[in-house]
């Protein structure tokens, strides 16, 4: 029994989640043009989970996917989920401000298979947003809807405060809701009062924000980390240890990755995995649409130089 199963309250659903490891974000390749690279999709899909990836995550913010129109959106989750095929599960990403988008959203993803979707709270731009309630009855409707659980992405660029006993009451209360993927500050902080505060509602408290507070999340209880997808053999040497109950090689294998990590973090952001993998040669081009920037040579050369040191399989596979 690891580490976390014997420290929390939620020892049983922790242990049963559907749910847990390594899941994560599955980026967008486009041509030099901006088009989809729906091929180079595929690579991407088949690296990762050469990789070790759990799972996987699709149309996420480190997917690019604010820069998708609604067909590029249906047409990326049918290629994904009938390329993987099962071999993992896949989270589809659903985030929309209108509730009823939203449901048909997620009952278009699970038809197609999706394992979970994951919903960010209703908002628009740098103003709009909706009080508690609004917040509940959007996720309460969205549950009903479903078959498949809810994951609640908690994450500052919503800019929707959600304390942690509003997740617990949300989750006890609303049967498909019981996956909370914490990014906000504090975030072990709040995991641990979350999983508290919920109890046996909580199957699934994960990490997320590219692990940058992976291993403190992990001490207080989580079962789960959505991660960037540029390495996730890296995050599942880290992870196995954890889940095997050795704390110290866990944390040792954190401190070795972690300067690759933070520099994902707080450098690279959310084009470090399709830089590695133009690297590693998983994709042709790494550039993102208009307008969003892309990755000064710079950056890019610190990256890889991070990199290379910890022999990442993204810096190998394609070659």
């Amino acid at each position: 029994m690891s580490p976390a199963q014997t420290t929390t309250p939620t020892a049983t659903a922790a242990a049963t989640a559907r749910y847990r490891g390594v899941f994560p974000v599955v980026p967008t390749p486009f041509h030099p043009d901006g088009s989809l690279d729906l091929p180079g999709q595929k690579r991407v899909v088949d690296f990762m989970i050469d990789a070790g990836s759990n799972g996987l995550c699709i149309l996420a913010n480190f997917s690019e996917q604010f820069v998708l129109s609604d067909d590029e959106r249906e047409t990326l989750t049918r290629l994904i989920l009938e390329h993987v095929a099962g071999r993992v599960p896949v989270i589809v990403t659903t985030t929309h401000f209108s509730t009823d988008v939203c449901i048909a959203r997620s009952l278009r993803a699970q038809a197609q298979g999706a394992a979970m979707v994951m919903v960010m709270p209703p908002y628009h731009g740098a103003t709009l947003r909706v009080g508690e309630a609004a917040v509940g009855e959007f996720y309460r409707r969205l549950a009903a809807a479903l078959a498949i659980p809810v994951m609640v992405q908690d994450a500052p660029m919503a800019g929707t405060p959600m304390s942690a006993a509003f997740l617990a009451r949300l989750a006890q209360e609303t049967a498909n809701v019981r996956y909370f993927k914490i990014e906000t500050p504090g975030a072990a902080t709040k995991l641990r009062e979350l999983i508290a505060l919920g109890g046996e509602a909580i199957e699934g408290p994960w990490d997320g924000e590219e692990a940058i507070t992976l291993l403190p999340d992990l001490h207080a209880g989580a079962t789960g980390a959505m991660t960037g997808g540029g390495y996730p053999d890296g995050i599942r040497q880290i992870l196995d240890a954890w889940t095997a109950g050795d704390r110290d090689t866990a944390a040792e294998r954190y401190a070795r990755w972690l300067p690759l990590i933070n520099y994902e973090n707080r450098q690279g952001g959310i084009l470090t995995a399709k830089a590695l993998m133009q690297a590693g040669g998983v994709i042709a081009c790494d550039a993102p649409r208009h307008p969003f920037p892309p990755m000064h040579p710079a950056v890019r050369e610190g990256l890889l130089a991070t990199a290379r040191p910890l022999d990442p399989l993204v810096l190998r596979w394609g070659r």
